[in-house]
């Protein structure tokens, strides 16, 4: 019989409705509950695309005698940690501050006041590598609970002082300069590897928004090594594994030092921020390669993630179905020498094996290889490599697919239409432009309300229950603001006024300028989390920062433009410090030292050839964080295009920064040198 989570509308939380555990949603009702029957709450966090998630819930919480038990003694609670990132920031904060290290899934021990007192992670449902099982700290906080109580709430109201007194220490409220950039690069610089590009050891992430800084550093000061970082690292990730070498897109990061193996989830986030980065390269260098995977995934996002309703998904996950019933990591995408001779023949087969990297012994487990792409020197026949990722593709597209969680995140779907609105542009791609408008009209239509307050989730075209966070206002509004830039329409700068300044009342401190990422009136945690650092997106703060950064660009607002400055403070205390956890906070900062630019091209209208040469131009115009709105001559739709007469006649665009203009100019490669940082 299905429990609580039935109802829910997070496909994780579905995931488990099935169980024997009588969970509960979070919800004010599990702890009143737990109040009720006097008995600790057992917090189970975690996402539908974790591999160990899955691990647990099969060996522990589908099996009849743990949930008999659980449900005996504790009131058992299931968050999914991309609709609730409050609770799950909240907490995993504790279980790091107390044991070191953190992950999903994430299991938490509290008081009917909703006070961690034990915390861990994953447990086996027996002893294992020094590990107690599940049951055994089942029992162990049971017997604690009813035996030594004081001393359970103590180390519980411990707990909470601890967390109170993690303050952020936020610096001077004073953007990054010169010198605390040039820190920024030099700590990347140390941190690089440059053997194999991106930075640090195993496991190796994509450093989306430390390669946005990196680019947009050279742009504004020429620094060779930047753009090297950048597009070695880009060429590495995308030679390797964690590319998906025949549908494009990327997998959440690489098991080793050297992008091999990949952990094989597919997220949004990571393909949206991609997408982009990659797209920001080819405008840099013309790369070749830069262009080609900006495209992959951008199609790659709309044709295996985008929802009926026109958003876009979660994730896919790491596991499917290996053709025997078992659900195996990485199955959907890997491939020993005999399936290759089994698709393609003998000949082609060993042409593949070559191309692709697969080896007798594997890359990966059992023999099975990860395709990647190492550099070949030599003569490559393309038309026949084309055939052979299509016959792959083909044939790979009748395995059992890996799950899709159909989720809709805000946020997320604010990078997405960020980075297909971009590309779209830039490639004269104008169904991945209509992509991104549709995924923003969903936002607005299902996620916003009157008051323009954001809601998280939806699925199935139903708005969940949850308040959007700091990254939701921030994430969707840069959306906007990107999708105003290349359309010419002044409704998403509108649009992102109204996120934006929920941001100004509602997440910034008035006293210090520092942002929340829960809102002022939202539901009280034991804290309000609060945390500038990226992680896989973004943080919250630093998106904000640049967000209201261009708004106040686009419309001369001197609240938004403060607010941006103010929120970089945190920026100039931990870039030097450490660089690679706020690379979009350095990102913005380089936009602050520039500006940044602000470009109105103004013709006949955008279906006018002169004015769509202008327009594209500006669109590719490298300095940081230049805003750019177009539109026909007497046009009120940005505050941009007032007062902007024709030159002679002709479709003109206008550059201006820091309150001061060039003369406007009529000629597109004049205009691409004044926007070449």
């Amino acid at each position: 019989m299905p429990n609580r989570l039935a109802h829910e509308t997070s496909p994780y939380l579905l995931q488990h409705a099935d169980n024997p555990v009588d969970w509960w949603p979070w919800s004010s009702e599990a702890f009143e509950e737990a109040r009720k029957r006097n008995v600790p709450v057992l917090l189970s966090v975690g996402y539908s695309s974790c591999h160990w998630c899955h691990v647990m819930a099969h060996e522990s919480f589908e099996d009849e005698e743990t949930a008999e038990y659980l449900n005996a003694h504790y009131v058992s609670v299931k968050v999914d940690r991309e609709e609730r990132p409050d609770v799950d920031a909240v907490y995993m904060e504790a279980v790091q501050a107390a044991t070191g290290q953190g992950g999903w899934p994430m299991t938490v021990f509290l008081t009917p006041d909703a006070e961690p007192f034990y915390f861990g992670t994953y447990f086996p449902p027996s002893p294992r590598q020094g590990m107690p099982s599940f049951r055994q700290v089942l029992q162990g906080v049971h017997q604690a609970w009813d035996e030594r109580r004081d001393e359970v709430a103590e180390v519980a109201g411990k707990i909470v002082r601890d967390l109170a007194g993690r303050e952020i220490s936020y610096g001077d409220a004073q953007t990054p300069g010169e010198e605390e950039l040039a820190q920024a690069l030099l700590g990347l610089t140390r941190e690089y590897d440059p053997q194999r590009g991106g930075f640090g050891g195993a496991p190796k992430f994509p450093p989306s928004m430390a390669l946005e800084f990196l680019l947009r550093h050279h742009a504004r000061t020429g620094a060779e090594g930047a753009l090297q970082m950048a597009r070695d690292t880009c060429e590495r990730m995308a030679r390797g594994g964690m590319y998906d070498q025949l549908g494009g897109g990327f997998a959440r990061y690489s098991v080793d030092r050297d992008w091999v193996v990949p952990h094989f989830e597919k997220m949004l986030y990571d393909n949206a921020l991609l997408c982009r980065v990659y797209a920001h390269l080819w405008r840099s260098t013309g790369s070749e390669l830069a262009r080609r995977v900006a495209l992959e995934t951008a199609d790659f996002m709309v044709r295996e993630l985008r929802t009926n309703e026109g958003g876009f998904a979660s994730a896919l996950d790491a596991d499917s179905d290996d053709g025997t019933g078992r659900h195996v990591e990485g199955a959907y995408y890997v491939w020993t020498p005999e399936q290759l001779r089994e698709v393609l023949g003998d000949e082609d087969a060993e042409l593949a094996a070559r191309h692709f990297g697969v080896t007798e012994e594997g890359t990966f487990e059992e023999g099975a290889s990860v395709l990647q792409l190492p550099v070949r020197d030599g003569f490559v026949d393309a038309g026949r490599v084309a055939s052979i990722r299509e016959r792959l593709l083909a044939a790979r597209s009748g395995r059992p697919a890996p799950g899709r969680d159909d989720k809709v995140v805000a946020a997320w779907n604010g990078l997405a239409i960020a980075a297909l609105a971009e590309t779209g542009a830039y490639f004269d791609r104008p169904d991945l432009v209509e992509a991104a408008v549709a995924a923003a009209d969903l936002l607005v239509r299902l996620h916003l309300d009157e008051q323009a307050r954001l809601t998280r989730t939806s699925k199935d075209g139903r708005a969940g229950a949850n308040a959007g966070v700091l990254e939701d206002y921030a994430d969707v509004a840069e959306g906007f603001l990107a999708l105003a830039s290349v359309t010419g329409e002044g409704v998403w700068l509108e649009f992102a006024g109204f996120l934006l300044d929920h941001v100004l009342v509602r997440f910034t401190d008035p006293e210090s300028g520092s942002l929340y990422d829960t809102a002022a009136d939202a539901e009280r945690l034991i804290r309000r989390p609060q945390d500038p650092t990226d992680n896989a997106a973004p943080s919250g703060w630093t998106a904000a920062a640049n967000a209201l950064l261009s708004y106040a660009a686009h419309t001369g607002s001197e609240p938004h433009r403060t607010a941006a400055e103010r929120a970089l403070g945190v920026v100039k205390a931990l870039g030097p410090r450490v660089p690679r956890f706020i690379g979009w906070g350095l990102a913005a900062a380089e936009a602050v030292l520039d500006g940044p630019r602000e470009v109105a091209v103004v013709g006949p209208g955008l279906d006018d050839e002169g004015t769509r040469a202008l327009h594209r131009t500006a669109l590719l115009g490298t300095a940081p964080g230049a805003v750019v709105a177009a539109g026909a001559l007497g046009s009120d739709e940005f505050p941009l295009l007032a007062d902007r007469p024709l030159v002679g006649g002709e479709p003109a665009a206008y550059v201006c920064r820091n309150f001061t203009c060039d003369a406007p100019t009529t000629e597109p490669d004049r205009l691409r040198t004044v926007l070449s940082g």
